[in-house]
């Protein structure tokens, strides 16, 4: 028997919906378990490249790149990735880059080679550069209510702000409990289950036709790669490495054109219309600015507990233990928080805890140890950065039109992975030179061990107090940038 598509029985499923309908709390768990696994693999494979280095007979500086590659790909596309979840849809676009990550995951694990798992690195960031973008915009899609949103961002915000911390602790684990292949293979079934997932339960928001502003994704991408290859080229070498000084040249150049064809296109990849509200633009800088720090913390901390206090991998990442519990914990409880006191008194709580562990890490000695110098400000700049980041994230999206709600997720994105990117190459720049230094003058009776532990704690000391300047630059711009206009009260972009 037929039955007429007009029958009471049969129910017409509205465009992008989720084929087994309205499920939000399965919805959130997908797009955080994707940003999760792409924030995991920003820090899974340091604790691992020791083990990759032998494995693969990489270098000592070419290892680098096995973190290099993923985050220059990752954050070079970023802008491009949140323009085609725009024009394609942002689920389909969803989907498509999660595939990508998993399938160069898989290749990442099997490799054989270094150049194979270069390879591979580049294509989980291409990939990441595909989904990232999406899942912020997918959220304020699968929860329209401003109290729910709420919570799902702080809980998206206490995931994905600790991910990086998981991801030192689930690396020490992996290598340590079997082989740094695992780091790579450990995506393989989380992704195959979003892919499955996704269409299932994630509503898809309707696209908006347009073109892709070709011009502005490559200018953007060449700019962003030589700018953060450049400093990654100067930590390696030195401030009159002519490679370093040509990648600024490209990245200035690339960057100045970008603006140029920004401001011209009528669809750009980043509508400046973004950043004409002044409490995104403080969010967005502030969104460069903490992940700069963030990120350095686990370099310099990694190399203190492995190299200085002679932590295995597996003890290395459970040390952050309580910075990662911290930040969860923070983050879970700042949608409360914020509905009762708006954002910019939590962020400038958050960015003054940050402040004083930065500020105590600065003072690290040649006899301090892990209870005395580390912990203390691992748990402060866990709290801190999880009352910062949530609430910027709902500052730059809670009013953005949904036209640019891609774009807007994207440039948010872009920002903390090129922050991260260049605040480890500046802060590592910094450290050669304090330890350059301080290797001139050694001291007196030291054994050749102790010079060696001395210039490294001096080295990370002076890296924590660049890093502690960067965090009061990003105070001065939330007390003195920042409105701190409730994120109810705001109005829509034109």
């Amino acid at each position: 028997m037929s039955v007429s598509p007009s029958s009471p029985s049969v129910t017409t499923r509205p465009p992008g919906a989720a084929r087994r309908g309205d499920r939000p709390g399965i919805a959130l768990a997908v797009i955080v378990a994707c940003q999760l696994m792409i924030v995991l693999d920003g820090t899974i494979v340091n604790i691992a490249l020791p083990d990759i280095q032998r494995g693969l007979e990489f270098s000592e500086t070419g290892k680098a790149w096995i973190i290099t590659a993923y985050t220059l790909t990752f954050g070079g596309l970023l802008l491009l990735g949140g323009r085609i979840g725009d024009v394609l849809g942002r689920r389909r676009v969803f989907v498509a880059g999660i595939a990508v990550f998993t399938v160069a995951s898989l290749l990442g694990g099997l490799a054989t080679t270094g150049e194979l798992l270069l390879a591979a690195r580049v294509g989980q960031g291409a990939g990441a550069a595909l989904a990232g973008p999406s899942t912020l915009a997918l959220i304020v899609t699968n929860f329209p209510e401003e109290a729910e949103r709420n919570k799902a961002m702080g809980i998206y915000s206490a995931i994905a702000g600790s991910g990086l911390v998981i991801g030192l602790i689930l690396g020490g684990a992996l290598t340590s409990g079997g082989s740094w292949r695992w780091v790579m293979f450990i995506n393989v079934p989380i992704g195959v289950a979003i892919v499955l997932l996704a269409p299932l339960f994630v509503n898809e928001p309707p696209r908006h036709s347009g073109r892709f502003d070709v011009a502005g994704a490559v200018t953007s991408t060449v700019g962003m790669v030589a700018l953060v290859y450049g400093f990654t080229r100067v930590a390696e070498k030195d401030w009159g490495d002519r490679v370093a000084l040509g990648s600024f040249a490209v990245a200035v150049a690339a960057l100045a054109l970008f603006l140029v064809v920004e401001a011209r296109a009528k669809q750009p990849v980043m509508p400046y219309r973004l950043l004409r509200d002044r409490d995104r633009a403080a969010a967005y800088l502030n969104m460069l600015l903490l992940p700069a720090t963030l990120m350095g913390l686990f370099f310099f901390i990694t190399q203190l507990l492995q190299t200085g206090y002679g932590y295995s991998a597996i003890e290395a990442g459970l040390a952050f233990l309580p910075m990662a519990v911290l930040q969860i914990v923070t983050a879970r409880n700042s949608a409360a928080l914020l509905a009762k006191f708006g954002p910019k008194p939590l962020m400038l709580t958050g960015a003054v805890g940050v402040f004083i562990g930065m500020a105590w890490l600065s003072r690290l000695s040649d006899g301090g140890g892990y209870a005395t110098e580390v912990l203390g400000p691992l748990i402060l700049v866990g709290a801190g950065m999880g009352l910062c980041f949530m609430p910027m994230s709902v500052t730059i999206l809670s009013s953005v039109s949904p036209r640019d709600s891609g774009a807007a997720s994207g440039l948010l994105q872009t920002m903390q992975q090129v922050g991260a990117s260049l605040g480890v190459a500046v802060l590592v720049t910094v450290y050669g030179e304090a330890v350059r230094d301080e290797a001139k003058h050694p001291v007196a009776g030291a054994s050749p061990q102790d010079q060696a532990h001395h210039l490294l704690t001096h080295g990370i000391a002076t890296g924590f107090l660049s890093a502690t300047v960067i965090v009061v630059i990003a105070f001065l711009v939330l007390l003195f940038g920042f409105r701190g206009t409730p994120a109810a009260k705001a109005k829509k972009d034109d």
